[in-house]
Protein backbone atom coordinates (compact mmCIF):
# COMPACT_ATOMS: atom_id res chain seq x y z
CA UNK A 1 0.00 0.00 0.00
CA UNK A 2 1.27 3.22 -1.54
CA UNK A 3 1.97 6.33 1.34
CA UNK A 4 -0.76 8.86 0.99
CA UNK A 5 0.88 12.74 1.15
CA UNK A 6 -0.85 14.93 3.18
CA UNK A 7 -0.16 18.53 3.53
CA UNK A 8 -2.18 19.77 5.43
CA UNK A 9 0.26 19.83 8.41
CA UNK A 10 1.95 22.44 6.44
CA UNK A 11 -0.65 25.14 5.89
CA UNK A 12 0.49 27.17 9.11
CA UNK A 13 1.17 30.16 7.36
CA UNK A 14 1.74 32.37 10.16
CA UNK A 15 3.84 29.71 12.49
CA UNK A 16 6.02 29.48 8.88
CA UNK A 17 6.36 33.03 8.51
CA UNK A 18 7.82 33.85 11.91
CA UNK A 19 10.42 31.01 11.78
CA UNK A 20 11.57 32.68 8.54
CA UNK A 21 11.89 35.61 10.00
CA UNK A 22 13.51 34.07 12.70
CA UNK A 23 16.03 32.34 10.71
CA UNK A 24 16.79 35.08 8.49
CA UNK A 25 16.90 37.92 11.45
CA UNK A 26 19.59 35.67 13.45
CA UNK A 27 21.70 35.31 9.82
CA UNK A 28 21.69 38.61 9.48
CA UNK A 29 22.91 40.22 12.34
CA UNK A 30 25.28 36.86 13.54
CA UNK A 31 26.47 37.61 9.74
CA UNK A 32 27.26 41.44 10.67
CA UNK A 33 28.75 40.40 14.46
CA UNK A 34 30.87 38.09 12.79
CA UNK A 35 32.16 40.53 10.20
CA UNK A 36 32.92 43.42 12.73
CA UNK A 37 34.99 40.89 15.70
CA UNK A 38 36.26 39.34 12.66
CA UNK A 39 38.03 42.64 11.00
CA UNK A 40 38.99 43.75 14.70
CA UNK A 41 40.49 40.08 15.17
CA UNK A 42 41.89 40.43 11.47
CA UNK A 43 43.70 43.22 12.33
CA UNK A 44 44.97 41.55 15.44
CA UNK A 45 46.16 38.83 13.77
CA UNK A 46 48.45 41.19 11.21
CA UNK A 47 50.30 42.28 13.88
CA UNK A 48 53.87 41.92 14.85
CA UNK A 49 53.32 42.00 18.87
CA UNK A 50 52.53 38.07 20.22
CA UNK A 51 50.70 39.29 23.06
CA UNK A 52 48.03 40.75 20.61
CA UNK A 53 48.31 37.68 17.98
CA UNK A 54 48.31 34.64 20.45
CA UNK A 55 45.41 35.19 22.40
CA UNK A 56 43.38 36.02 18.56
CA UNK A 57 44.98 33.48 17.59
CA UNK A 58 44.06 31.35 19.88
CA UNK A 59 40.31 32.10 19.58
CA UNK A 60 40.31 31.71 15.96
CA UNK A 61 41.50 28.41 15.82
CA UNK A 62 39.32 27.17 18.95
CA UNK A 63 36.24 28.12 17.32
CA UNK A 64 37.19 26.95 13.65
CA UNK A 65 38.18 23.60 15.28
CA UNK A 66 35.67 22.70 17.32
CA UNK A 67 31.77 21.79 15.99
CA UNK A 68 29.71 24.97 15.63
CA UNK A 69 26.52 22.58 17.39
CA UNK A 70 29.12 21.60 20.88
CA UNK A 71 29.72 26.00 21.06
CA UNK A 72 26.10 26.46 20.96
CA UNK A 73 25.22 23.93 23.42
CA UNK A 74 27.92 24.95 25.54
CA UNK A 75 27.10 28.83 25.82
CA UNK A 76 23.90 27.91 26.76
CA UNK A 77 24.33 24.75 29.53
CA UNK A 78 27.78 25.29 30.56
CA UNK A 79 29.12 29.14 30.65
CA UNK A 80 25.94 29.88 32.73
CA UNK A 81 27.73 27.63 35.44
CA UNK A 82 30.56 29.90 35.41
CA UNK A 83 28.99 32.89 35.38
CA UNK A 84 26.70 31.89 37.83
CA UNK A 85 23.72 33.64 35.65
CA UNK A 86 21.33 31.84 33.03
CA UNK A 87 21.66 32.97 29.43
CA UNK A 88 18.40 33.02 27.64
CA UNK A 89 18.20 30.70 24.39
CA UNK A 90 18.48 33.49 22.55
CA UNK A 91 22.00 35.23 23.58
CA UNK A 92 23.58 31.84 24.04
CA UNK A 93 22.83 30.46 20.67
CA UNK A 94 23.92 34.27 18.93
CA UNK A 95 26.82 34.27 21.00
CA UNK A 96 27.78 30.74 19.17
CA UNK A 97 26.82 32.15 15.72
CA UNK A 98 28.37 35.34 16.06
CA UNK A 99 32.07 34.35 17.70
CA UNK A 100 32.01 31.18 15.34
CA UNK A 101 31.26 33.82 12.08
CA UNK A 102 33.69 35.84 13.57
CA UNK A 103 36.79 33.15 13.33
CA UNK A 104 36.07 32.43 9.78
CA UNK A 105 36.10 36.25 8.85
CA UNK A 106 39.01 36.97 10.53
CA UNK A 107 41.15 34.62 8.57
CA UNK A 108 39.80 36.14 4.92
CA UNK A 109 40.15 39.37 6.33
CA UNK A 110 43.84 38.20 7.21
CA UNK A 111 44.53 36.01 4.19
CA UNK A 112 42.94 39.23 2.00
CA UNK A 113 45.59 41.56 3.44
CA UNK A 114 49.07 39.47 2.78
CA UNK A 115 47.71 38.49 -0.57
CA UNK A 116 48.11 41.92 -1.37
CA UNK A 117 51.62 41.89 -3.33
CA UNK A 118 54.96 42.58 -0.92
CA UNK A 119 56.01 45.32 -3.80
CA UNK A 120 53.38 47.03 -2.44
CA UNK A 121 54.21 47.55 0.68
CA UNK A 122 57.35 48.30 0.19
CA UNK A 123 56.84 51.39 -2.65
CA UNK A 124 54.55 52.92 0.07
CA UNK A 125 56.74 52.71 2.80
CA UNK A 126 59.37 54.06 0.33
CA UNK A 127 56.97 57.36 -0.19
CA UNK A 128 56.91 57.50 3.47
CA UNK A 129 53.47 56.11 4.61
CA UNK A 130 52.70 55.19 7.73
CA UNK A 131 50.85 51.81 8.62
CA UNK A 132 47.35 53.52 8.68
CA UNK A 133 47.36 55.29 5.22
CA UNK A 134 49.36 52.56 3.67
CA UNK A 135 46.53 50.25 4.52
CA UNK A 136 43.79 52.50 4.07
CA UNK A 137 44.90 53.99 0.54
CA UNK A 138 46.81 51.07 -0.71
CA UNK A 139 46.27 47.51 0.75
CA UNK A 140 42.54 47.58 1.96
CA UNK A 141 41.04 49.22 -1.34
CA UNK A 142 42.92 46.07 -3.25
CA UNK A 143 42.54 43.18 -0.42
CA UNK A 144 38.27 44.35 -0.61
CA UNK A 145 37.69 42.63 -3.74
CA UNK A 146 39.32 39.62 -2.62
CA UNK A 147 37.66 39.48 0.28
CA UNK A 148 34.10 39.98 -0.59
CA UNK A 149 33.45 36.60 -2.46
CA UNK A 150 34.49 34.79 0.47
CA UNK A 151 32.44 36.68 3.42
CA UNK A 152 29.47 36.06 0.89
CA UNK A 153 29.85 32.65 0.60
CA UNK A 154 30.95 32.85 4.30
CA UNK A 155 27.38 34.38 4.99
CA UNK A 156 25.86 31.97 2.63
CA UNK A 157 26.94 28.98 5.11
CA UNK A 158 25.57 30.75 8.15
CA UNK A 159 22.40 30.70 6.82
CA UNK A 160 22.62 27.28 7.17
CA UNK A 161 24.23 26.63 10.36
CA UNK A 162 20.79 28.54 12.32
CA UNK A 163 19.01 24.78 11.77
CA UNK A 164 21.51 23.91 14.64
CA UNK A 165 19.35 26.50 16.56
CA UNK A 166 16.85 23.92 17.21
CA UNK A 167 18.88 22.19 20.34
CA UNK A 168 18.56 25.36 22.25
CA UNK A 169 14.46 25.87 21.36
CA UNK A 170 14.89 29.04 19.56
CA UNK A 171 11.90 28.83 17.36
CA UNK A 172 13.93 28.81 13.70
CA UNK A 173 12.62 26.73 10.67
CA UNK A 174 14.14 23.50 11.98
CA UNK A 175 12.62 24.05 15.46
CA UNK A 176 9.22 25.22 14.29
CA UNK A 177 9.44 21.64 11.96
CA UNK A 178 9.95 19.52 15.13
CA UNK A 179 6.84 21.06 16.62
CA UNK A 180 4.82 20.66 13.61
CA UNK A 181 5.78 16.90 13.43
CA UNK A 182 5.29 16.43 17.15
CA UNK A 183 1.82 17.51 16.29
CA UNK A 184 0.65 16.28 13.27
CA UNK A 185 2.88 13.16 12.96
CA UNK A 186 3.69 13.82 9.44
CA UNK A 187 7.66 13.88 8.95
CA UNK A 188 7.96 13.40 5.21
CA UNK A 189 5.65 16.61 4.35
CA UNK A 190 6.73 18.59 7.08
CA UNK A 191 10.80 17.97 6.85
CA UNK A 192 10.28 18.21 3.25
CA UNK A 193 8.72 21.41 3.07
CA UNK A 194 11.22 22.71 5.42
CA UNK A 195 14.17 21.61 2.54
CA UNK A 196 12.26 23.48 0.00
CA UNK A 197 12.01 26.49 2.37
CA UNK A 198 16.00 26.23 2.87
CA UNK A 199 16.26 25.94 -0.65
CA UNK A 200 14.26 28.84 -1.68
CA UNK A 201 16.35 30.68 0.85
CA UNK A 202 19.72 29.54 0.01
CA UNK A 203 19.49 29.35 -3.87
CA UNK A 204 19.23 32.92 -4.50
CA UNK A 205 22.05 33.49 -2.12
CA UNK A 206 24.41 30.96 -3.76
CA UNK A 207 23.68 32.13 -7.28
CA UNK A 208 24.83 35.62 -5.86
CA UNK A 209 27.85 34.90 -4.28
CA UNK A 210 28.77 33.11 -7.64
CA UNK A 211 27.92 36.06 -9.64
CA UNK A 212 29.81 38.56 -7.36
CA UNK A 213 33.04 35.86 -7.23
CA UNK A 214 33.23 36.24 -11.20
CA UNK A 215 32.76 40.06 -11.38
CA UNK A 216 35.36 40.45 -8.57
CA UNK A 217 38.01 38.19 -10.52
CA UNK A 218 37.52 40.10 -13.55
Amino acid sequence: MGYRWDFSAILQFSTWLNAIKITLLYSIGTVAGGMIVGGICGVGLLSHRRWVTAPVYAYVELFRCTPLLVQIVWFYYALPIILDYSLPAWLASALGLTLYQGAFCAEIFRGGVVSIDKGQWQAARALGMTYGQLMWHIILPQATRRMVPPFVNQGVLQLKNTSLLYVVAVPDLMYTSSLIVGATYRPLEVYTFVALLYFLLLYPATVFSKRLEQRFDR
